[in-house]
């Protein structure tokens, strides 16, 4: 496929005290850019892919300093609305050891969560485009969320764009108001080709109980989305097993209507920062779709993408095309 990657979300500023302290103990807090939408977009852009955002910022500095982290990954900013209002921030508490990472949100009332579906040149933005992403966080932040969420897939079908949907789930904002996930997440699936998604994820929207224990219980998930889902056609998640805050099993399946892969297991140690690997995976994936890969490429390549950025400090991911060449699960030596 030929075209720009339109990603359409909010961007958010991540504090964390360094190190391994817990908040309690901080006397100063680190701040990296992130953002579920612009982490695709930051990941796309550096295996050279043309990449736009559309969202929008305050006009202040914290404003400035998420624009320039955008336009310094490749993204194109010119979609990057600015306007008045907060910048949505989460605190990150750094696990270590036993200790699992902790977040904490504080971005009620964003100026993304408050900007009006007029904002956006939508139209503008997906003219020429490949694939629109677009994820669940957008509806979950409320139902000014649920407007520019189904905004963003209408103008997409509108225009015979492909929509990719990512599920992540954030159980904290949807239970932050009177929401109905179910009902919302299945309308804005419905519209998509691709899925990033689990049996959890297809659990909640189907409303039954799907087991992810084995490759066949994991295919009768999917089989149930593509039955429910007629414009579906390609569903792909990864299996996370946490030994510590710093050793994880990772492995990845990519499943369409004629076909599955299903990787093997690989540990990824000496973790450096966990957030936006989801991201990494789901940019590694859209990589090789977008090229017309076939499904063990898009897990294996994937998989490869998430387990980098586990290594890399920051929510961007930006290992480029060559460096994932060289990724090799039993890396680590100094490539001369």
């Amino acid at each position: 496929m030929t075209g720009a990657v339109v990603c359409f979300g909010e961007m958010l500023l991540r504090l964390s005290p360094p190190g391994a302290r817990m908040m309690i103990q901080a006397q100063s807090l680190e701040m990296v850019v992130g953002g579920a939408e612009a982490n695709v977009a930051a990941a796309l852009a550096a295996l050279g892919h043309e990449t736009r955002m559309v969202t929008l910022l305050p006009g202040n500095p914290l404003g400035d300093r998420a624009r320039a982290e955008l336009g310094a990954a490749g993204v194109d900013t010119r979609f990057v609305v600015r306007g008045a209002g907060r910048m949505g921030l989460y605190f990150m508490e750094p696990g270590a050891g036993m200790r699992p990472s902790s977040i904490t949100y504080d971005r009620a009332g964003s100026a993304f969560a408050l900007a009006d579906v007029g904002a956006f040149d939508l139209d503008g933005a997906l003219a020429g485009a490949a694939l629109l992403h677009v994820s669940g966080i957008t509806p979950a932040l409320g139902p000014g969320g649920v407007a520019l969420a189904r905004a963003a897939v209408a103008a997409a079908r509108a225009a015979q764009v492909p929509i990719c949907f990512d599920g992540n789930y954030r159980a904290q904002l949807w239970e932050s108001w009177d929401s109905d996930p179910r009902s919302i997440l299945t309308e804005l699936v419905g519209a998509a080709r691709v899925l990033i998604g689990n049996h959890r994820d297809i659990s909640l929207l189907l409303g039954r109980t799907f087991s992810g224990d084995g490759a066949e219980r994991r295919r009768e998930a999917v089989d149930a989305a593509f039955a429910a889902f007629p414009n579906l056609e390609l569903v792909a998640s990864t299996a996370r097993h946490v030994v510590s805050s710093d050793h994880h099993r990772l492995a990845a399946r990519v499943d369409t209507r004629t076909g599955k892969h299903q990787t093997g297991e690989i540990d990824v140690t000496g973790i450096v920062d966990r957030i936006g690997t989801g991201d990494a995976f789901a940019a590694g994936v859209l990589h090789q779709f977008l090229k017309g890969g076939n499904e063990q490429a898009m897990a294996e390549c994937g998989l490869a993408l998430a387990a980098l950025k586990h290594s890399l400090p920051g929510d961007f991911c930006l290992i480029d095309g060559a460096e994932l060449a060289a990724f090799s699960a039993d890396g680590g030596d100094v490539r001369r």
